[in-house]
């Protein structure tokens, strides 16, 4: 199997890593987090001139039609630069909802917007007691004429304060764990009965926690079945997993590259510590961890286009449980081999180690995926 990149491919890794080279250093990223919602609309302005934000959309919508590689490669960059603007949540997760199953309609109202840099947005899902089960909702979506009435809470909604339009899970029938009677709905984040309460989250990003009261839309707000749509669900958020997951390779990447060249001057007795034979295997087991990591990112990619969506979901598990594991490894090594310095909020080691960690609890930790491969039998 060819595992290198294509002419393409390649020319698009070179493109944003060029651009986040210019103008995403540590410093500057300590600009941007004091912007409203946490992240620049410059540089989101600059991912939009080069393609990026209409990467993964159909080139009859007006995207470029990329597929899981180029969205990884993406993601790997975001990862190493320590991006904070919300391409998982715009791009990924919300351009996922519309590409698999939104109307023309939907797609002509909202595409565009995200392509040009215009719009963002946010995926409302997380309850006060569902933990990583998607199916667990209480927030509910009564009739009402021809339209809907959406009642419910929501928490840590990633980009939740800055996002135009929010793409909201709610109950059209059933009790609150049944699988079916599950819909998701297009509502704009100013409607009437949204209040929304920002914060920053412990990696730097910004979410809200999010009432809706009464909140009426109409029945062109649905997206695909709205009595029937955790399969579409589980679609989406298992591609936000494989993204997390280059996310993921790429931090692990620069947290690697960055500790090598601080025990490489960091002096001790005289000595760079980077001599010592101890540190240097421990840099070692760093390096295979984010290589182990890096395959199995390669394996969730290539899995997405698996037909087969039990196939699908458990090589993604898989993957996330390699993740979690070497994000942790090397992480805590990183931290370790800064010494006190790495835990200073000065020190950048420190801020791939929050986000690193954030990941690992996104859509589901370690032990939960491992559950989840335990109980299809494995990944063979």
């Amino acid at each position: 199997m060819d595992f290198d990149l294509s002419e393409e491919q390649r020319l698009l890794k070179e493109s944003i890593d060029g651009l986040l080279t210019d103008s995403y250093d540590f410093e500057s990223r300590k600009k941007y987090m004091k912007e409203k919602g946490g992240w620049s609309q410059a540089v989101w302005g600059k991912l939009a001139e080069q393609g990026l934000l209409g990467l993964p959309f159909a080139e009859a919508d007006g995207g470029f039609g990329g597929g899981g590689v180029e969205t990884m490669i993406v993601m790997e960059a975001l990862g190493k630069a320590l991006v904070l603007e919300p391409y998982l949540a715009t791009v990924v997760i919300g351009g996922g909802f519309l590409r698999h199953a939104g109307s023309d309609a939907q797609k002509a109202a909202h595409v565009p917007g995200i392509i040009d840099g215009s719009k963002t947005l946010a995926f409302a899902q997380l309850e006060k007691n569902s933990r990583y089960d998607l199916f667990d909702v209480s927030t509910t979506a009564k009739k009402k004429g021809d339209g809907w009435i959406i009642d419910g809470e929501k928490f840590v909604v990633l980009n939740g304060e800055n996002a135009a339009t929010l793409i909201v899970t709610a109950r059209t029938r059933g009790d609150r764990r049944d699988k079916a009677g599950i819909g998701v709905f297009l509502v704009p984040a100013n409607a009437k009965g949204v209040t929304r309460k920002s914060y920053p989250t412990q990696d730097g990003l910004h979410a809200a926690d999010i009432t809706f009261t009464g909140v009426e839309v109409g029945a062109d707000a649905a997206i695909g079945n709205p009595e029937d749509s955790l399969a579409l669900i589980e679609r989406v958020v298992d591609e936000a997993r494989v993204a997390l997951c280059a996310e993921a390779v790429g931090l692990m990447d620069e947290s690697l590259k960055t500790t090598v060249e601080y025990i490489k001057t960091r002096k001790q007795f005289g000595v760079a510590i980077g001599s010592f034979q101890s540190l240097q295997h421990r840099a070692s087991d760093m390096f295979v961890a984010a290589e182990q990591a890096r395959s199995m990112s390669m394996f969730a990619t290539m899995a997405n286009d698996f037909e087969n969506a039990k196939e699908r979901s458990n090589a993604v598990a898989a993957a996330k449980v390699q993740i979690g594991k070497s994000l942790k490894f090397v992480g805590q090594q990183s931290i370790q081999l800064h010494g006190g310095i790495g835990m200073t909020m000065e020190a950048k080691i420190g801020h791939y180690f929050k986000r690193l960690t954030m990941i690992e609890n996104t859509f589901g930790d370690t032990d939960y995926h491992q559950r989840r491969v335990a109980d299809a039998g494995g990944l063979i």
